[in-house]
């Protein structure tokens, strides 16, 4: 078993919190790590049992009254059961009374967004990231914000980095070490999740249609989103793929990176990028595989920027900062790929390159990054496939892929 090194703040949430909720999609690791968590003194209920289910949807009120602290699992299939966990922690206010564990963002269904308002924690677990799979704790963040360049310890890069980024970070796809079969696997599992989670949360009259758009999806990320070029594929209008694009972010296969803006610059793109939230599903999706890209390496790059984006999504997860995430771009086409932003205002930029070379030349938007920012910009990084750092000015490096978890 992998250790999560989220788990310290969920302990932490519990210590003091009546209700925690830890989402994040499917065979994330939730209910292994939640039921590690609840051992054999607390009782594990799981919603995906239909005799659970029934019981917590034909009377949610006498589900609850019995339980004193429990783990309910997958939560989100019996939404009606929060409104009776609000009463009973209302009545009884001890922390750490239920861990929830849901595989979709339960702020974002009806009747959901306010019930546990104040009482509740949330906390985030994305599948695998490479620390965990390789046993470290970076400091990749700190040391970011501190206005240093990462070290790596661990370098990977070459085939070896294309192989790492193709296989994902889903416990179960690790597990099959041959491309076809770890293919078949995150196919079946997107198969899953439109006939189960689909329906628990979104009335979609196209349901057969959600699996050719997120393949639609797929060949977008890494890009300003378009939601009429998403749909005109399928015939679906702007409002329809909209809201079909926005249940696969509820169920935290893709993500919205919304566009950094300041007063100061007029001139900036104000269009959200689209992002899938692990590497090895949107690998399957679009078929690219480790031989098509020993004959073509056109087509990592997107494949590396969604690896990035997560592995910094999962190195946030964990830290007791709470950090926003952007991108930036203006008019002029001078962009950087992830921006970070910490509680204090600071800001790091990371822009993404999939090639072991680096030049003054691709520091242009980071460099337009800095002027719009000022005292508040604490460094640019370019992560790069190569095992040395290279400062090339103030504040600004190019850093081996590995300092993410080094």
């Amino acid at each position: 078993m992998y250790p999560r090194l989220i788990e310290r703040r969920l302990r932490n949430a519990l210590s003091d919190t009546r209700v925690v909720t830890l989402t994040g999609p499917r065979q994330s690791g939730k209910t292994t790590l939640s039921g590690q968590i609840a051992g054999a003194a607390i009782p594990f209920l799981t919603l995906d049992d239909a005799t659970t289910l029934k019981a917590a949807t034909n009377d949610p009120v006498g589900f609850i009254r019995g339980l004193d602290r429990g783990v309910i699992d997958e939560v989100q299939r019996a939404p009606d059961v929060l409104l009776a966990i609000k009463a009973s922690v209302d009545a009884d206010r001890r922390p750490g009374r239920f861990l929830l564990t849901g595989s979709a963002n339960l702020t974002t269904l009806p009747r959901v967004a306010d019930s546990l308002a104040g009482r509740m924690e949330i906390v985030r677990l994305l599948p695998l990231a490479q620390a965990e799979i390789r046993g470290g704790a970076p400091a990749f963040l700190e040391t970011a914000f501190a206005g240093a360049a990462p070290k790596p310890t661990a370098i990977v890069i070459g085939n070896e980095l294309v192989d790492l980024v193709l296989a994902g970070g889903y416990p179960e796809a690790l597990t099959r070490r041959r491309w076809g079969r770890r293919q078949d696997w995150y196919l079946d599992y997107i198969d899953a999740i439109v006939q189960r989670d689909v329906r628990d949360i979104a009335q979609i009259e196209q349901i057969q249609q959600m699996p050719k758009l997120l393949r639609v999806l797929a060949e977008h990320s890494g890009q300003l989103v378009n939601y009429s070029g998403f749909g005109a594929p399928l015939g679906m209008n702007h409002v329809t793929s909209q809201k079909y694009t926005g249940v696969f972010e509820s169920l935290f296969l893709i993500r919205t990176l919304q566009p950094w803006y300041t007063n100061a610059l007029k001139r900036l793109t104000k269009t959200p990028k689209l992002h899938f939230l692990d590497s090895g599903l949107l690998a399957a999706l679009r078929d690219i595989s480790p031989a098509r890209l020993k004959r073509d390496r056109t087509p990592f790059g997107p494949l590396l920027e969604t690896f990035i984006l997560a592995e910094l999504l999962k190195l946030a997860s964990w830290s007791d900062d709470r950090y926003e995430f952007s991108h930036f771009r203006d008019k002029d086409g001078n962009e950087v790929d992830i921006v970070i932003e910490d509680k204090r205002g600071r800001i790091v930029g990371v822009e993404v390159n999939a090639s072991a070379t680096v030049s003054a030349s691709d520091f242009a938007g980071m460099r337009r990054l800095a002027d719009a920012t000022g005292e508040r910009f604490a460094c640019g990084l370019i992560l790069y496939d190569h095992d040395q750092v290279i400062p090339f000015s103030d504040r600004m490096s190019a850093v081996p892929i590995s300092a993410l978890w080094g």
